[in-house]
C-alpha cells in the first residue's frame, strides 16, 4: 500500500512530540541490534531517525531488519523526544517510534554514496546524477534556484511585466558563438537554429506593444566550456519599452534587492555603484571587477619613461603601458616558488614576464634589482603606496596585456590570501562600454550585438573615431562575475542601417540575416531597452558554489556530453535518410 505522507523528514521538531506521523523517503542508514533497529530516513528536507523495537509486530521488525541503503520506504509512527540527542541534526531532538513500514522498492548497492562529503569524482556524480541529487546539498541548491525563479516571476509581475515564450526553433543568426542547428524534415536541406538568446524576438515583442516582457528561457551556445558555461543555460530575459539606461537599472536593482532579502536574508543597499568601462579597466583590469578587496592597478608609465630597462622602454615605444599592483603583506606570503608559478600563469594572458619588488621592512629586493638602484625601486614602491612587508607586481606590454594579466593576478592573489568572502556580496554596474572592438585580424565587430544603441551625442565618431564610440550598454556584476548584461536598443531603422554598414554588412546580408526585424522597424518601433541575467550564475554565487554544474539538475560535462542519457548519440540511418543527411567519412 502507499502511505499518504503527513510530514517531511527534515521538518519534525520537539514540538511535534506525541504526534502520529507518516513519512516517505529513502534509507540513508540502517543499524540492526537484534530486537532494536535504527533507520535514518531521508527525503529532500533532511533526515529523521526511525526506531523499531520489539513492541511492533514481528513481521514489521523483520522488514526493518531487511532494510539497506537507498531502499525507498514509507513509515508510520509516533514522534518522541530523543533520550540521546544528536546536535548535528536539525531533527536531533526527536525520533519516530514506528508502528508499521512499507517497502516501496529495494535498491542495489549504490555506485556512489548519497552524502555531501562523499569525495567522489565529478564524472561519477554526473553519470549517477539522480543519486547525486538526493544529497542534502544538491536538494538545497535546487530549492534555492526555485526560490530565485519564483522571486523573479513575482517581482516582475508586480512591475507590470508579461511572461511570453519565444520560439526554440529559429533562423540561424550571428550572435558571436556557434549555433546548435536542427535539420528540417519538411524542408529538406534547410535548418533551424536553437536560440543563443531571444534577442530579436523580444525586440519584436516591443514593436508588438507588449511593453514589458519577461521570460525564464533556455539558451544554447556551442562554445568551449568552463566552470560557469554550459551548452544550454538559463536566462532571466527582460525587455522594456519607453525605457532608458536609468529605467532598466532602477527596476533591476529592485529585483536584486528582493532576491537577496528573500533568499539570503540580506538587505543590500541601492543604488549600486556604477563604473564606466574605462574606469573598471583602469582600476581593476577587468570589465567585471571584484571589489571585495583592494589591490587596484597603478599606471607606471611616467615612473619608467626614461629608465634604462629595455623591456619597459620598448613597451612604451610600441605604444603599450606599464602597470602594477601592490599587495599589502605580500612580501612574506610570496616565496620565489610561488612567484614563479604566478609568472607562468600570467603568460597565458600575453605577458612576457612578471616583475616583482619586495620590501621586507629592512631592505628592498627585486627581480630587476640589477637594472635599478635601491632609490629607484623605493620610488616605484612609494608610487604604488607600498610599505614595509608589501610586494609590488609589474607587467608591461599592450594595454590589453597589462589589463588582462593584472586583472587575473589581483583576483588570483586575493584567493591565495583568503580575501574572497563568499558571504560578501558586492554588486555594481559597468556602463558606457565601447560600441565596437577589433578582432585579431583588425576587423570591426560589435562588442555586444549590432542592435545596441550607441551614445547618440557621439555619432560623429562613426566616421572619425569608430573605436572611441561608446554604447548605451550596461552589465551587472557580482564579486567578479558578470550576472547579466543589456543595453538600450536601436529602434530607428536608419540608425540600424548605419550600424550594419559600419560592421561591413551589405544590404543583401542584412536582409538575409535580420530582414524580419528590419521589416518590423518600418511600423512604429518604440524606444526600448533590456537585460538578461544568467540564472545559473546568479544561483551559483548566492550559494557560494564554484561551478554552475552545481545548480543545474542535469548538466553537461566538460565535453558537452550528458553522462546520464549519453547524449549526443548517433542517429539511425533511417532518420538521417529521412532528413536528407549523409555523413562524411572522416576515417584516415
Amino acid at each position: 500500500m502507499l502511505y499518504k505522507r503527513t510530514h517531511m523528514c527534515g521538518d519534525l521538531r520537539l514540538s511535534d512530540a506525541g504526534s502520529e506521523v507518516v513519512l516517505n523517503g529513502w534509507v540513508a542508514k540502517a543499524r540492526s541490534l537484534g530486537g532494536l533497529v535504527f533507520v535514518d530516513l531521508r527525503d529532500k528536507t533532511g533526515i529523521t531517525q526511525i526506531t523499531f523495537n520489539e513492541d511492533v509486530p514481528e513481521e514489521v521488525l523483520e522488514k526493518a531488519k531487511s532494510l539497506r541503503s537507498e531502499y525507498c520506504v514509507g513509515v508510520r509512527g509516533t514522534v518522541k523526544e530523543r533520550s540521546s540527542k544528536n546536535p548535528g541534526l536539525p531533527t536531533g531532538d526527536i525520533e519516530v517510534f514506528a508502528d508499521d513500514i512499507e517497502i516501496y522498492s529495494t535498491s542495489d548497492t549504490p555506485p556512489i554514496y548519497v552524502k555531501d562529503d562523499d569525495n567522489v569524482s565529478d564524472e561519477l556524480r554526473l553519470k549517477y546524477r539522480y543519486l547525486d541529487l538526493r544529497k542534502s546539498k544538491m536538494q538545497r541548491n535546487l530549492s534555492v534556484r526555485h526560490r530565485v525563479v519564483k522571486c523573479a516571476r513575482d517581482y516582475f509581475d508586480e512591475q507590470g511585466f508579461t511572461e511570453v515564450e519565444t520560439p526554440m526553433l529559429i533562423k540561424p543568426t550571428p550572435e558571436g558563438a556557434r549555433d546548435y542547428i536542427v535539420p528540417s524534415r519538411v524542408h529538406n536541406g534547410s535548418f533551424y537554429a536553437l536560440p543563443q538568446s531571444p534577442q530579436m524576438f523580444k525586440q519584436l515583442l516591443m514593436v508588438a506593444g507588449t511593453d514589458r516582457y519577461i521570460q525564464i528561457v533556455k539558451c544554447f551556445r556551442d562554445e568551449d566550456l568552463r566552470a560557469d558555461r554550459q551548452p544550454e543555460f538559463t536566462q532571466i530575459d527582460l525587455e522594456m519599452s519607453f525605457a532608458g539606461v536609468d529605467d532598466v537599472i532602477e527596476v533591476q536593482e529592485g529585483f536584486i534587492k528582493k532576491v537577496m532579502k528573500e533568499v539570503k536574508g540580506i538587505d543590500v543597499e541601492t543604488p549600486f555603484p556604477r563604473l564606466t568601462y574605462a574606469e573598471a579597466m583602469e582600476r581593476y583590469g577587468s570589465d567585471k571587477p571584484d571589489t571585495r578587496f583592494g589591490i587596484e592597478l597603478i599606471k607606471l608609465n611616467d615612473v619608467f619613461r626614461n629608465c634604462g630597462f629595455e623591456v619597459f622602454t620598448k613597451a612604451l615605444a610600441d605604444g603599450g603601458d606599464i602597470r602594477g599592483i601592490c599587495v599589502p603583506g605580500g612580501s612574506a606570503e610570496f616565496s620565489r616558488k610561488k612567484i614563479d608559478k604566478l609568472v607562468d600563469e600570467v603568460k597565458h594572458y600575453g605577458a612576457r614576464g612578471l616583475v616583482w619588488i619586495k620590501n621586507d621592512g629592512s631592505a628592498i629586493s627585486s627581480s630587476v634589482g640589477k637594472f635599478f638602484s635601491e632609490e629607484e625601486l623605493r620610488t616605484v614602491m612609494d608610487t604604488c603606496g607600498a610599505g614595509d612587508g608589501d610586494i609590488v607586481f609589474i607587467v608591461s606590454g599592450s594595454s590589453k596585456v597589462t589589463y588582462d594579466s593584472l586583472g587575473f593576478l589581483r583576483r588570483k592573489i586575493a584567493g591565495l590570501m583568503g580575501l574572497l568572502d563568499d558571504e560578501q556580496f558586492n554588486f555594481l554596474w559597468v556602463v558606457d562600454f565601447p560600441m565596437f572592438e577589433q578582432d585579431e585580424d583588425g576587423n570591426i565587430k560589435a562588442m555586444h550585438h549590432p542592435f545596441t544603441q550607441p551614445k547618440l551625442e557621439e555619432l560623429d565618431k562613426l566616421d572619425t573615431d569608430i573605436l572611441g564610440l561608446r554604447a548605451n550598454a550596461y552589465d551587472i556584476v557580482l564579486n567578479g562575475v558578470e550576472l547579466g548584461g543589456g543595453s538600450v536598443r536601436i529602434h530607428d531603422k536608419d540608425l540600424q542601417a548605419r550600424m550594419f554598414k559600419a560592421l561591413g554588412l551589405t544590404d543583401e546580408e542584412c536582409a538575409e540575416k535580420f530582414g524580419f526585424l528590419i521589416e518590423a522597424f518600418r511600423y512604429g518601433a518604440p524606444p526600448h531597452a533590456g537585460l538578461a541575467y544568467g540564472l545559473d550564475r546568479l544561483v551559483m554565487l548566492l550559494l557560494g558554489e564554484k561551478s554552475i554544474r552545481e545548480v543545474i539538475a542535469f548538466p553537461k560535462n566538460q565535453n558537452a556530453e550528458c553522462p546520464v542519457c549519453e547524449a549526443p548519440a548517433p542517429a539511425g540511418e533511417g532518420q538521417l535518410e529521412e532528413l536528407g543527411i549523409e555523413l562524411a567519412d572522416h576515417a584516415e
